[in-house]
């Protein structure tokens, strides 16, 4: 089962890429380093999700400062494989591009906010053609740089996974005529563009898509969908200050057990003041470690196999009994019954 997407947010991995692309273009700085998400602390931990309007933001300053077609062949040169993360290799590690391009759909959650965006896949005759639609508020330059970008990578991880440059039979993007087709020709390596489409899409032979990928291993694609949704559960959306707490949280829970007085230097704050904000936003601070600890031994219980005293050690746990109290309350049942009834969904 897929955990619920974040939805009104991005990847970490994915506002990385606007970033980069935005300070290779010249963009000012001053024009969104003050925006959710672009916090050093918070960009580089790829647990965190960015408001999708930071990437709104970011996109429409690019295509304010350069045309929206240099724009998207920047930002797909830029996205290097495993840039975007298990995305990336859901893609170049399925058994064939085709099957890896249908799993990317399924786990667009990864990098996008599902809200306002889609994939989707068809097969007809010899071609397959996989479609992008974008309904974020972006301007109109902003929303053509995005659904060239997203073909554009679609194209760059089915050629990776493929070992070959693919060529398209066909791009359509959504968009204008825009002035020059430079750009897009070197983008997709094709002049068969289209322009005006009612829904941005690239098509390819599929016979190309479904051939046999030299980098599949087996059982590899299984092992990436369960990283993906273990990605998607543990995530971390920064809408407002409790979301940023709970990022701080996380972090300092990555390294020892949390301490109030660690995580209030983190955010800059006295105890007592994050204390106070905690009674604010209606939690406590000894409910939130209580959150983080229990979602940390499940993580553990049901994706590894490590001993249950090895659990209780490395998530603060004084000894296996203590743990087996702990999980009792939460579950109403016992370490190993629990990590039992994960089996099933640990194997598919």
């Amino acid at each position: 089962m897929i955990p619920p997407a974040h939805e009104g947010t991005t990847s970490s991995a994915l506002t990385r890429l606007n970033v980069n692309a935005a300070r290779l273009l010249g963009v000012p700085a001053k024009g969104y380093a003050h925006l959710l998400g672009l916090a050093p602390e918070h960009l580089n931990d790829d647990l965190c999700r960015a408001p999708t309007t930071t990437s709104i933001r970011i996109a429409e300053l690019m295509t304010a400062h350069t045309a929206w077609p240099e724009v998207a062949l920047l930002m797909t040169q830029q996205s290097g494989i495993g840039s975007l993360g298990v995305w990336d290799y859901l893609i170049t590690c399925a058994p064939s591009p085709l099957e890896g391009i249908r799993d990317a759909a399924t786990y667009l959650a990864t990098v996008l906010d599902v809200g306002t965006g889609s994939i989707e896949v068809i097969e007809h005759g010899r071609h397959v053609s996989v479609s992008h639609d974008n309904g974020a508020d972006l301007t109109f330059e902003a929303a053509c740089a995005v659904r060239a970008c997203a073909l554009g990578l679609f194209q760059s991880r089915l050629g990776h996974a493929a070992r070959r440059h693919l060529v398209p039979v066909h791009v359509a993007l959504a968009t204008e005529v825009p002035r020059s087709h430079d750009a897009l020709i070197e983008l997709y390596g094709t002049r068969a563009i289209d322009f005006e489409a009612p829904v941005s899409s690239i098509t390819f032979r599929a016979a190309d898509l479904k051939a046999p990928s030299p980098l599949s291993q087996p059982g590899l694609s299984a092992v990436l969908r369960r990283h993906a949704e273990q990605t998607l559960a543990t995530s971390i959306p920064l809408r407002g200050w409790l979301d940023l707490f709970r990022a701080a949280l996380a972090s300092a829970h990555e390294t020892a057990p949390p301490t109030l007085s660690a995580v209030a230097q983190r955010m800059s704050l006295s105890t007592r003041t994050l204390q106070r904000r905690l009674e604010e936003h209606g939690t406590t601070w000894s409910g939130e470690v209580e959150d983080i600890r229990r979602a940390h031994v499940t993580g553990l219980l049901h994706d590894t196999d490590l001993s249950i005293n090895a659990v209780a050690a490395r998530t603060g746990y004084a000894d296996a009994r203590a743990l087996r109290r702990a999980v009792q309350r939460w579950y109403g049942q016992t370490p190993a019954t629990l990590r039992r009834t994960a089996q099933p969904q640990r194997c598919q």
